[in-house]
Parts: C-alpha cells; structure tokens; sequence
C-alpha cells in the first residue's frame, strides 16, 4: 500500500537517541532496574483545583461541543496573563485555545508559512519543529547555538540567514534542551532584523515562567516585535498538567485567529469543556509557575550542574532556565549515543542523546529535571560511576 509524502516529512530527527529511551521503557517493564531521565515529565501532581474542576466539570455533564476557539473565560484569562506579561492591552479575540502548545505551534505554522517559504530556526531545537515547517511545505533554515556562546544564538548569524524566501522566525526562549534564555538586548536585535526584512516571529513560551534569572524578556512586549509576534504556549510544564493537552496562541491581533478558526475546523473542533475548565481553574490558582515546582526546578539545576561539573571528563553548564540540563560528554572519548546506550546498560540509568536536536547539542545528554530529589542523587552516583570506567 502507498502513503502520502506528508508522513515521510515529518519523520523526527534524533530517531536514534529516542531508542535509548525505548530500551529504558522495556527495562523497566521486564522488571530491571532503571531510572528513566529521558523526557519531560514532572514529579509534580497537576494542580489540585485544576483535578476539581475537570470533575465538576464532568459530573455537571459538560461533555458536549465546544466554542471552535475556546471558551472566552479562558481566553480571556489568556489574554489578562499575556497583558500582564508583555504590559501590552490583550483582548480574548486575540487567543486561540489549543490541545497543547505543539497543537498550537503546528496550528501557526501552519497558517503563516507556505510551500518553499523559509523558517529561520535556531539550534539546538526541539525535535518536532523540523516536521511542523515540513507540513507546510516550507524549509528550515538553521542557525547554530553553540556551547560555546552559551547556547545563546547571534543575532548577525540570523541576519546571514535571512532571503527573499524567508517567512518567519521560529524560536523557543527559555529553549528545550539547552535551558538558555534570551535576554532584552538580544530580543531588541532579532526584533530590528524582523522589522527591516517583514518576519513573521512564532515564540515558543513554554517554559517561559521557568527563567531563572531576572524577569524573562517577553518578545511581544518590545515596540520592535509586538506587531509581528505569535506567542504559544500551554500549562503542559508551568503546571505539570502535560497530559491535559491545554495549550494556545496569542496573536498581534485578531486576524491570525480567523485563520485558526478554519483550521480547527477541519482538526481539533474546539476542545473538551471538562480540560478547559480545569485550565482556567490552573490559571486563577497559580497565574504564573507552580511556585513549589518551579523553586524545586531552580534549585535541582545547581545541584545537578554541581554534581555533573564534580566528575572528571564530564561538563555541564547551568541552565538558564527550563526543566533540562545538558551534560557535555564531549570530552569522554564516547559519542553522545553510545555513551547513553551503555551508561544505560551497565548503569541502569537513561538519558537522552541530544545530537537529534541539533549540532550544536552534539556530545551532550538531556537529563529532566522534574525527577525526585533521591532519584537524582541516585543517577548522578551511576552517572559518576560509569564516567570513572571510561
């Protein structure tokens, strides 16, 4: 039987290291000891009048169809926690609820980018990008991050990056894997290249109340990038609440939603009463992070950074932000995929290749932060060992 090409194109990159996490999955499933550090959960319950309201929800029989758009309590509740942020008047019309940040990213894309068009996207970057640009027909113009600058991408490699064909740029701040968090002045330069080229920018917020540092700098918020910016975003891991799928967009104005209103026609169909209540119910109860979550989060990252730092042969820097730590194997004598393939054999312990994320990140392993702290401890004794066998 055939299939059509759409399948073949968003085929992810950094197949390869995902293995690593299969093989750690079936270890523990036969009974093996394993500790799995590979993706991006949390040890955190989801909000507890978040899990109210879904049931209330549910008991009062809200199981029927939806607004296309979302329900205007939440999307005004979006729009009051983006004007907050950004100190920019954000009216609901502007929001667009999603299953997920990712359903709200393709969504945008999607909507903005069309066949032979160029989405400038810096790396390293997260795995499903690649697939998203392809959907639309468009190409990817990567733009390297390198350890070297702190992950940190330089706005003039940007500028080299952009032609006549290019349509938007793509950008996740705090970014997954690496943690690194752009700051004003870079924002402020992106935004002039944006605005002296007519760029499209689609942030990608997820981790954006899980920057560490001073107040995050917010792209919409800059008089270079307010007109031209598209925030998504989602509670997925602000709130520990991944598998609620509860995501959106923000757009500079209440065109782009138009827009999204037609694809969700033909996709999603709004989404479910019961998730949108609880979001709501997440949002009123905790406007920005989790604040135990994410004061777990800022405090593991020195301890891990600490750790790693502590072992011979092995680096880490610490990350800006996000749920991820990088651990630089560079200097082991081991490419980043045999060194998570037999740390997990002769260790039990499972992180994740990075090199399918982008050259930048090759030689390093992702480890997720949202573990327990005895878990943590306990892979950074196996980490340590293992690293003293090379």
């Amino acid at each position: 039987m055939r299939y059509g090409p759409l399948v073949a194109r968003l085929a992810l990159d950094g197949s390869d290291g995902w293995n690593v996490h299969f093989r750690a999955v079936e270890r523990k499933a036969r009974g093996i000891d394993t500790l799995i550090l590979t993706v991006g959960d949390s040890d955190f319950d989801s909000p507890p009048e978040a899990v109210a309201a879904c049931k209330a929800a549910l008991d009062a029989g809200e199981t029927r169809y939806t607004p296309i758009l979302g329900d205007p309590r939440l999307r005004a509740a979006v729009a009051e926690r983006h004007a907050r942020q950004t100190g920019r008047e954000t009216s609901a019309d502007q929001v667009v609820i999603a299953a997920g940040a990712q359903n709200a990213l393709f969504s945008v894309v999607i909507s903005l980018l069309g066949p032979g068009e160029e989405a400038i996207v810096p790396e390293p970057m997260y795995l499903t990008y690649p697939g998203t640009v392809a959907t639309a027909g468009g190409v990817m113009v990567v733009v390297p991050s390198p350890a070297e600058r702190a992950f940190h991408v330089d706005p003039a490699d940007i500028e080299k990056a952009v032609t006549p064909n290019s349509r938007l740029l793509l950008i996740a701040s705090p970014n997954n894997p690496t943690g690194a968090v752009l700051g004003r002045a870079e924002w402020q330069a992106i935004g002039e290249i944006a605005r002296a080229h007519d760029l499209w920018l689609v942030s990608d917020e997820v981790y954006a109340d899980l920057a560490y540092g001073d107040s995050p700098a917010y792209p919409a918020a800059l008089p270079e990038l307010a007109e031209r910016t598209v925030v998504v975003s989602s509670l997925s891991k602000s709130h520990a609440m991944t598998g609620w799928r509860a995501g959106w967009s923000v757009s500079p104005n209440p065109e782009l939603p138009r827009h999204l209103f037609r694809l969700a026609i033909a996709n999603t169909y709004g989404s479910p009463q019961f998730v949108q209540d609880a979001a709501l119910a997440a949002l009123k109860a905790a406007p920005a992070a989790l604040p135990a979550l994410r004061e777990a989060y800022a405090r593991r990252r020195l301890e891990v950074a600490a750790a790693v730092n502590a072992i011979p042969g092995l680096s880490c820097r610490k990350p800006e932000g996000g749920m991820f730590v990088l651990v630089d194997v560079r200097q082991s004598g081991l490419g980043a995929l045999e060194f998570a393939n037999r740390l997990l054999d002769e260790t039990g312990l499972a992180l994740l290749p990075a090199d399918g994320f982008g050259a930048s990140a090759t030689g390093h392993l992702r480890l997720n932060l949202g573990t327990p702290d005895a878990v943590l401890k306990d892979a950074m004794k196996r980490l340590a060992g293992f690293a003293a066998t090379l």
